[in-house]
């Protein structure tokens, strides 16, 4: 994240020593907006916490129900809510990670572990959305006979479990990428029992017995298409791009509309992590005397663009300005 950091020596192009010490002090703008580092955190882990204990709970109701039941369906649906038990706990522990006071070596704390956890939650997701798919093909050519009683009684009781853990973390997906990973987990387990439910009801009163691997179809498709989501943003994240809602091109054009600025280059806009978005610029302001109000103007201008972390280094002149030797490039 060396684009954040501020430059010990003065990288004015201006050809003058004393001038540059002069200009030095203010040199750079940061806005940091420390409110915004640990957006949403706290009540995303209560969210958290509390999906997590209802998960487990059914864990253990269907564990112990599929022993006694000697059912197959169950155990099985056992070992999927034994991954989102997993997943639920990791993005929990990276939530309480990412809260964690910054180090001399990890100066932004440990914002980033929410973007790992919410990539390798997708991932999870995607792959077992294909073995999920994969499994289903194998019995539309061959449907397997299904206790629908069974079947119908946990696809309810699943349905409630999960509704309530996805009311927990619904609030807390729409701004934290690892909560949405774990909500997408959550919902998965959701959009699964309903489609048991469906799937048991058409199997017991119409027949259908490729009823069941066909709602596991259309259920996994539209968990897959959110978990490519996730993982696409995940990753640009990552890569440092531009944010999705962030144009560029009007941030560019409102930092060069500021009184005193001459030009404007080297801007970068990217997220630092979910609810955060910072932006390092350079900004030519030859009159010495405008550079405090021009570094004021353009934190102000470029905060309407939702942008949190500001780095702007101003510099006194043209590079065309100096003697060759000063010259240099980005």
């Amino acid at each position: 994240m060396t684009a954040m950091r501020s430059s010990t020596e003065p990288s004015y192009a201006d050809c003058s020593a004393p001038r540059q010490r002069e200009l030095a002090g203010a040199g750079h703008a940061h806005d940091h907006g420390d409110g915004h580092a640990h957006h949403g955190t706290h009540g995303s882990s209560a969210g958290l916490k509390g999906a997590l204990a209802l998960t487990a709970l059914f864990l253990v109701a269907e564990v112990v129900g599929g022993l006694i039941s000697n059912s197959l369906t169950l155990l099985a649906d056992a070992g999927h809510m034994f991954t989102d038990v997993g997943a639920l706990s990791f993005s929990l522990f990276v939530a309480w990670l990412a809260r964690q006071p910054a180090t001399s070596r990890n100066t932004y704390g440990y914002l980033r572990w929410e973007i790992l956890a919410a990539l390798l939650n997708g991932a999870v997701l995607l792959a077992v959305s294909v073995g999920i798919v994969w499994e289903a093909i194998q019995r539309l050519g061959a449907p397997e006979p299904v206790k629908t009683g069974l079947m119908f009684s946990v696809g309810v009781a699943g349905l409630l479990v999960n509704a309530l853990a996805a009311r927990l973390l619904h609030a807390g997906s729409g701004h934290s990428l690892n909560v949405r990973a774990a909500y997408l987990h959550v919902l998965s387990d959701l959009l699964g029992s309903a489609a048991a439910v469906a799937a048991a009801l058409l199997i017991r009163y119409k027949g259908w017995a490729i009823a069941d691997p066909i709602a596991s179809i259309v259920m996994t498709v539209l968990i897959a298409r959110s978990s490519w989501s996730l993982v696409r943003e995940s990753v640009d994240v990552l890569l440092e791009a531009t944010p999705s809602h962030v144009d560029l091109r009007k941030v560019h054009e409102s930092l060069h509309a500021v009184r005193g600025v001459e030009s404007v280059h080297d801007l970068h806009v990217w997220t630092l992590t979910s609810g955060v978005v910072a932006m390092s610029a350079h900004a030519i302001v030859p009159d010495a005397a405008e550079h405090q109000a021009a570094l004021e103007e353009m934190t102000r201008v470029v905060g309407a663009h939702g942008i949190q972390h500001v780095t702007i280094q101003l510099e006194g002149k043209t590079l065309d300005e100096c003697a060759p030797e000063h010259a240099h490039s980005h």
